[in-house]
């Protein structure tokens, strides 16, 4: 029986791969041949902070067009996990596209401690660039930390430059990193007193004249409006309460509740960055996709075009309100409908069976601990600064210096390392010494050194989880892992990072040209993502690629 089940798997897998290629007739050759033709638009979606629980908790409120489509009419691989700590936004768009993990892309967080620099340093920022669509720093750009190629960047160079690749999103890094380092263009969202699309020179001299139009078309300030939810709150019942201690809200009202009248609130909240952090964040990032795929001509040619598209906002309303808000639910049933919106474009202006989705997440979210607590679930908030004090305390007794410590930042410590060659001490003496005090602290679970990470090969568990995100050049002495439900947060509103279920656990979709319909709950990992699309389209692998084409 089992021999009878591996092999209805792989007839299955066998037979998902045949349905990719189209026998195509070349007219002068004296025998048939068989060609691969690839989907003219490639449209790769990773909505920020999304839960995979989120597809099942609101099915039922969902429209038939949107995650529903995907899900009943694609291939949904319900068990899809990171495989590295940290998530975050960079490195989790990184991965996806790039088909590895921090170990060997580079990108080991949103802002990383420099060895060689001594200085904190962004994973899209580059001072070498110069800023397109405002005067403004947000514009100094570029994926230059990125150390290997994404799919898109392999699509480029199989088409000899011919296919484009646009990158959009509100967050400059989640346009950016998924583009790669070939796009024709990324561009991102800047708030603030301006509220325009943007970009670098690192990809033109000059924003195109379609973008400019979107700036001037008066689509960013029509959102301007009052959020307030879809359908009937009292529908809403997938979702908390929507008066409770648990959420952060915005300056310049009470009450962490609906409705919210962005005008009257837009100045005590940074301007036009409050769109960042409402619903409607996600609807204008669909017009403005909508405006790259028609301003670039995207799949209109015999050559597979890359856009690749995040959805910033959802992790705004989660960081602020928590996944459990009524602000969730609404961001999300305001989602469904704008992906039924932009699939119906695709079907009229690409054509349908001429283009293949993907969509994932680039990390989950822990439930707000305080209300995990209240539930009688071990959780709660790091005390970064009584930990600090006591850590300093011990730094002194033993080693007669807190001079030691360079850097403290993403669960990860940074040591002086000339300061221990001046005193003479072993490296890995000084790493295990913090290791052995470092484990008796509340909560910490676990904590491993360099050099453990550099001798060892680990598979399973944490310890395989932190490898994979260790880089050896970027990465620090001493990597801590905290407790389930602990976070060095606020006490509103969720967060991410750890490699616990509620944050590894995303959505992975596939829709479209080349997809059969079905479902697995055998493990799939984010790497695998980029090698998949690479097969499809018969290109090489991105060039750190580990994962393995599903």
């Amino acid at each position: 029986m089992k021999n009878f089940s591996i092999f209805l798997v792989v007839a299955i897998f066998f037979s998902a791969c045949q349905a990719q290629k189209q026998p195509v007739r070349t007219a002068n050759a004296t025998k048939e041949t068989v060609q691969t033709a690839n989907p003219k638009l490639i449209i790769g979606i990773v909505v920020d902070q999304m839960r995979y629980d989120y597809l099942t908790r609101f099915y039922d409120k969902y429209s038939e067009g949107g995650f529903k489509r995907m899900m009943n009419d694609g291939f949904n691989c319900k068990n899809n996990h990171f495989n590295y700590i940290p998530t975050y936004t960079g490195p989790g768009h990184a991965s996806v596209f790039t088909g590895t993990t921090p170990k060997n892309h580079g990108i080991i967080a949103n802002n990383w401690y420099d060895k060689e620099l001594k200085t904190s340093v962004y994973c899209a920022g580059d001072d070498s660039m110069q800023p397109l669509g405002t005067t403004d720093d947000a514009g100094k750009m570029s994926p230059h930390r990125m150390q290997t190629t994404s799919f898109a960047d392999e699509n480029r160079l199989f088409t000899q430059m011919h296919g484009k690749t646009i990158g959009v999103a509100m967050k400059d890094r989640g346009a950016i990193l998924p583009a790669g380092h070939t796009a024709n263009a990324a561009y991102w969202f800047h708030g603030e007193d301006e509220g325009k699309w943007i970009s670098s020179s690192f990809y033109m001299n000059d924003l195109p004249n379609w973008v400019k139009d979107f700036n001037k078309s008066g689509q960013t300030e029509s959102y301007i409006k009052e959020w307030n939810t879809l359908y009937p709150i009292e529908t809403y019942t997938e979702s908390g309460p929507d008066l409770n201690t648990f959420e952060g809200g915005f300056k310049g009202k009470e009450t962490a509740t609906f409705p919210y009248d962005l005008a009257s609130l837009k100045n005590d909240n940074k301007g036009y960055d409050i769109l960042k952090a409402v619903a409607y964040g996600n609807n204008l990032t669909t017009d403005f996709a909508i405006a790259a795929i028609e301003g670039e001509q995207l799949g209109q040619d015999a050559n597979t075009d890359v856009l690749t598209l995040s959805y910033s906002s959802t992790d705004y309303v989660g960081h602020n309100f928590g996944v459990s808000s009524k602000e969730i639910q609404d961001t999300y049933l305001r989602l469904d409908l704008d992906l039924e919106r932009f699939f119906k474009y695709l079907d009229k202006n690409v054509g349908v069976g001429e283009y293949t989705v993907f969509l994932t997440a680039d990390h989950g979210a822990v439930e707000v601990p305080s209300y995990l607590k209240s539930v009688k679930i071990p959780s709660g908030y790091l005390n970064n600064k009584e930990t600090k004090q006591k850590f300093s305390t011990f730094m002194k007794d033993t080693f007669g210096t807190d001079d030691l410590i360079e850097n403290v930042s993403n669960n990860q410590i940074f040591l002086n390392r000339e300061k221990i060659s001046t005193l003479k001490l072993n490296l890995a003496d000084v790493q295990e010494t913090i290791v052995n005090e470092l484990i008796g602290f509340h909560d910490v679970t676990k904590i491993y050194s360099a050099t453990t990470m550099n001798n060892n090969s680990f598979s399973l568990g944490v310890e395989s989880l932190l490898q994979n995100g260790y880089n050896q050049k970027r990465s620090g002495d001493l990597l801590i892992v905290p407790s389930a439900g602990y976070l060095s947060y606020s006490k509103t509103g969720s967060s991410h990072g750890s490699g616990y279920n509620y944050d590894t656990h995303v959505p992975l979709l596939f829709f479209g040209k080349g997809i059969v319909k079905g479902s697995t709950l055998q493990k799939t990992v984010i790497p695998d993502i980029a090698p998949t699309i690479s097969a499809m389209l018969g290109i090489s692998f991105p060039s750190g690629a580990t994962g393995k084409p599903l």
